[in-house]
C-alpha cells in the first residue's frame, strides 16, 4: 500500500521563540551554543530543555558571553558542522567582531537576532538598530513578519546559506514576535529532510586532521580585495538562488499563498496594481500596516523580507506604480537618515524623488494603525523627506 505524502502538522497556537526552538530542533544542526539576552533567552531555553530531556541529540554549548558563542559556532562551522546562535542587541554587537570573521571564511552559520534597541540609554524593547549596525558584515538578513514566516525563513537561511557557503541571519522582532502567540503551521521532520538534508561539506572545504589546510591566513594589498569583492559579488547573485529556494520551499512545505499578493521570497506585495500610495517596511510592522491598507484601496504595502543582499531592482519594478513612496523604519543612521531609505535612494537613483522617510517606533514605542493613517495623509503632502512619527 503506498504512503501518503507527508504533510504540514495542524495549526498551533505557539509563542514565536517556542517556534523558531521547534524548527531549530527538527533542522539537527549539530551545535548550539548561545548566551541569553533579553529577548531571544526562550529561545535557547527551549533548546537547552529539549537537550537535557532527550529530544535533541546536537551538542549545547553553554557560552560566557556572546562573543563566546560566536566563537564556539565559529569553529564548529569551519569543522564542517551545521550550527545555530541566537542573539539580541547588545549581545550582537559584543558579537561584532566575530560575525565579520563568519562571513569572510565563507561559513554557512545561521544566527536568529531577537531585534531588540540597543543602548544608552538603556532599553529592552523592539527596534532595529541592533541589526542595521552590522548590515554590512557579509551577512545573508531575512526578515520574518509573523511567526510563520519566522518558521519558514530559518529553513530557507539554512538552505541558502548551505548552497553558497554564506551566513544567514533571520530578524525577528523582539516580543512582538518572539513573546507573542501567533498561528503557526510547524512541517513534519521528512518534509524538513525533504527539503533541508543533513549537512555534508565537500571534502577539502573544512578544517579535518587528516587532510590539513589554512583557513582565515593573512591576506595583504595584493589579494585582500579580491576576496571581499567575491563576497560581495556571491551575495548579490544570491538573489537568484533566493528565489529559487523560496519557492521549492513553499512547494515541499505547501506554504499558503500571500493575501492577494506577489511574494518571491525577497520582497512581498500586498495591494492594487497602481497605488496611489505604497507603504514600504521591515518586520512585524507590516502587518498593521497590511491592516491599515485594507480599508483603504488606493494604498500598496511591499515588505522587504530579505535587506541583504538588497533586492533594489524588485523593489524599483513595484514602486514605480504609485505616485507616493513611504519608507517606514524602526532605525536611524544618526546624523543620515533611515538606512533603508538610504539604501533605496542608491539603489533607484534619480527615480527616487517621491520616496518620504519616516521614522517610527524607536525604543519599543507602538506603531498604530492611527500612527500608519497620518503617515499615508502626510506621505502625498509633505516636503521634509526625513520625519520621527509618533513622538509623544
Amino acid at each position: 500500500m503506498a504512503k501518503k505524502p507527508a504533510k504540514r502538522k495542524k495549526l498551533r497556537i505557539l509563542e514565536g521563540s517556542a517556534a523558531i526552538a521547534e524548527i531549530i530542533k527538527t533542522v539537527s544542526p549539530a551545535v548550539v551554543s548561545a548566551y541569553p539576552i533579553t529577548p531571544q533567552t526562550h529561545i535557547v531555553e527551549k533548546l537547552a530543555k529539549f537537550k537535557v530531556d532527550g529530544g535533541a541529540d546536537y551538542e549545547y554549548v553553554r557560552a560566557e558571553s556572546e562573543f563566546a558563542a560566536a566563537s564556539i559556532i565559529l569553529g564548529a562551522a569551519a569543522a564542517g558542522q551545521r550550527v545555530y546562535s541566537a542573539t539580541s542587541s547588545q549581545g550582537l554587537l559584543l558579537m561584532t567582531e566575530v560575525l565579520f570573521n563568519i562571513a569572510g571564511l565563507r561559513l554557512p552559520a545561521v544566527i536568529t537576532c531577537a531585534n531588540r534597541a540597543i543602548s544608552a540609554p538603556i532599553n529592552i524593547w523592539n527596534d532595529h538598530a541592533d541589526v542595521m549596525a552590522i548590515r554590512d558584515a557579509g551577512w545573508l538578513q531575512f526578515f520574518a513578519t509573523d511567526q510563520q514566516e519566522a518558521v519558514d525563513q530559518h529553513l530557507l537561511a539554512y538552505k541558502v546559506a548551505e548552497k553558497l557557503s554564506l551566513p544567514a541571519m533571520v530578524n525577528v522582532d523582539g516580543y512582538i514576535l518572539t513573546h507573542a502567540l501567533g498561528p503557526v503551521m510547524l512541517p513534519e521532520k521528512k518534509l524538513v529532510k525533504q527539503y533541508l538534508p543533513d549537512y555534508r561539506p565537500a571534502a577539502g572545504t573544512y578544517l579535518d586532521p587528516d587532510r590539513p589546510l589554512t583557513r582565515g591566513a593573512f591576506f595583504g594589498p595584493a589579494s585582500y580585495m579580491e576576496t571581499r569583492a567575491r563576497l560581495h559579488d556571491d551575495l548579490v547573485s544570491a538573489q537568484k538562488i533566493i528565489e529559487k529556494e523560496y519557492r521549492l520551499l513553499r512547494q515541499t512545505l505547501k506554504t499558503p499563498s500571500p493575501v492577494a499578493g506577489f511574494d518571491d521570497g525577497l520582497v512581498a506585495y500586498y495591494g492594487p496594481k497602481n497605488p496611489e500610495t505604497i507603504l514600504i517596511g521591515l518586520g512585524s510592522m507590516v502587518g498593521t500596516m497590511r491592516e491599515t491598507a485594507r480599508r483603504r484601496p488606493h494604498i500598496g504595502v511591499l515588505a522587504i523580507k530579505v535587506y541583504r543582499p538588497f533586492p533594489g531592482e524588485t523593489i524599483g519594478k513595484i514602486i514605480r506604480r504609485a505616485d507616493n513612496v513611504a519608507v517606514l523604519e524602526k532605525a536611524i543612521s544618526l546624523g543620515e537618515g533611515g538606512p533603508l531609505y538610504g539604501d533605496l535612494k542608491a539603489a533607484l537613483g534619480k527615480n527616487s524623488l517621491n520616496l518620504k522617510n519616516y521614522i517610527v517606533g524607536l525604543g519599543g514605542r507602538d506603531v498604530t494603525e492611527e500612527i500608519i493613517a497620518a503617515i499615508i495623509d502626510d506621505a502625498g503632502r509633505q516636503n521634509e523627506i526625513l520625519k520621527f512619527y509618533g513622538q509623544i
